[in-house]
């Protein structure tokens, strides 16, 4: 029941957030970031198109140290990247992952094309690219990845962590998401994973009555 219910907080927390970044509760928090917290930010009008989310480091911003260390550290949270890697743990975590990839990508892209922000500006610059880009596929992918390593190799789960939050900074840092982007995609990795890998794993244990049922 634990997995369970840290599932359903989880649920909670990812739809609570959710509705309060479209009423605009956190508009003050993501503003203040993007005056103070993106200092390698380069903002273009319009919005990036699928293909710039699918294919890896397509029009990417190389031009800054900074850009080039968020391009090359997230590169693995990637959208084709991440899915050769959870693919890749297919033999040792099943079919969960692959499966949470999918349901992820799915609300992320739900959610980007029905909820839509108040508006962000870059001094008197509307920075559109933020107005439906809640929650951050990145990071929700960061977290999958992050569990795929760490069934194919438990002992790389320390280094997995340290490079879901260097991943997580530097997002920031070059100005892809806002705050409440992030936490969105964070929320939303862990609940994928917990729910659709958690509990499977959790039956697999059960079966072999090495855990006790509720």
């Amino acid at each position: 029941m634990t997995a369970f219910r840290s599932a359903v907080a989880l649920a909670a927390g990812y739809a609570t957030l959710a509705v309060l970044v479209a009423a605009g509760a956190f508009t003050g928090v993501d503003q203040w970031a993007v005056d103070h917290l993106m200092p390698s930010a380069s903002f273009h009008h319009g919005r990036p198109g699928w293909l710039e989310a699918a294919v890896p480091l397509l029009h990417q911003r190389f031009d800054s140290p900074l850009a080039v260390a968020a391009d090359i550290v997230t590169l693995p949270a990637a959208a084709l990247v991440s899915l050769a890697i959870v693919v890749a743990a297919w033999r040792v975590a099943g079919p969960g992952l692959v499966a949470a990839w999918a349901v992820g990508s799915a609300v992320e892209l739900l959610c980007k094309h029905v909820l839509v922000r108040p508006a962000l500006h870059d001094g008197t610059f509307h920075v559109a690219a933020f107005d439906s880009s809640f929650p951050s596929g990145h990071a929700l992918r960061a977290v999958l990845v992050a569990c795929a390593v760490t069934r194919m190799w438990p002992r790389a789960r320390g280094t997995a962590i340290v490079w879901v939050v260097a991943s997580v900074v530097l997002l920031q840092l070059a100005g892809w998401h806002t705050p409440t982007d992030l936490a969105g995609g964070l929320l939303l990795g862990g609940l994928s994973a917990l729910a659709l890998v958690g509990g499977r794993a959790a039956g697999a244990l059960r079966a072999r009555g090495l855990l006790a049922r509720p």
